[in-house]
């Protein structure tokens, strides 16, 4: 089931506006709906991505639901006259998805993440919520599959009939994956997560919360990966004149290349 909330064209990207609290929602409906959708986390590197490489628009307004996931793209969704809305950051998705399964029963996979990175996260996920569910890891080389080794993949996460599978892979490699795989993927729900695995596994200190509220995080992270994080932390001056020359109309940026409508795939078997 796609999100309901109004998506607001973001340099191309359409982002919902949307709270962690809806997002669960359609997480949890679209499980019972028998559809298969997938769930992007949007920070404003995403969107430059989409700027970069205009082929990755698709992949991520063909989701079930874009979320704002960094306070920039929070606070443009309230410029647009959205007041309710909030950000939908990767691991509290986690976090509140998982809380929400032990009462409904949810299986997790959980694929991504360097060797042994999963299986932590699990450890810590366990040990937090009692009773979790959890169908099974998979940590794929990073190198390119081939189709023999790709179909065992598709056949291992199927086999372990999963409700929902977390994908770490980066993005936007998470992003392309999960739309390379809608409807072979027999899961009702994929979402990408990027850095919740080593965030939640305990492997990467994540940024104090008043950091993530004031739009401070990329400082915390920057500091913490600087030779890493420099090429996508240059690029956010020029996502701000991008936003800006979007608003005064002095570039536009279109959402027309949006992919299948609501209901376009059914979950597997």
């Amino acid at each position: 089931m796609v999100s309901k909330a109004p998506r607001v064209n973001i340099l191309g990207v359409g982002v919902n506006a949307v709270t962690l609290e809806d997002t669960v929602a359609t997480v949890t409906e679209t499980i019972g709906s028998g559809v298969q959708e997938y769930v992007c986390v949007v920070p404003a590197h995403s969107v430059m991505e989409c700027v970069r490489d205009p082929s990755l628009r698709p992949v991520f307004n063909g989701a079930g639901v874009c979320t704002p996931d960094g306070m920039a793209i929070v606070w443009l969704l309230k410029l647009h006259g959205h007041r309710k809305v909030g950000r939908v950051y990767g691991p509290d998705l986690m976090l509140a998805v998982c809380e929400r399964s032990i009462a409904a029963g949810w299986r997790h996979f959980f694929l991504g993440g360097a060797t042994g990175v999963a299986e932590e996260l699990v450890l810590r996920l366990e040990a937090r919520f009692p009773g979790l569910q959890v169908a099974g890891t998979l940590s794929p080389p990073f190198r390119p599959l081939s189709p023999t080794e790709d179909d065992e993949m598709v056949a291992l996460v199927n086999a372990s009939r999963p409700h929902i599978v977390w994908v770490g892979l980066g993005s936007p490699k998470q992003e392309r994956w999960m739309a390379e795989h809608a409807g072979r993927i027999a899961a009702p729900v994929m979402a990408g997560v990027g850095a919740a695995f080593d965030f939640l596994s305990g492997r990467k200190a994540q940024a104090p919360r008043w950091a993530q509220r004031s739009g401070l995080e990329w400082l915390f992270r920057w500091a913490d990966e600087p030779l890493r994080l420099f090429p996508r932390y240059a690029r956010y001056p020029l996502f701000a004149a991008l936003v800006a020359a979007q608003a005064t109309g002095l570039r536009r940026f279109e959402m027309s290349d949006r992919a299948a409508p609501e209901g376009h795939r059914r979950a597997g078997p």
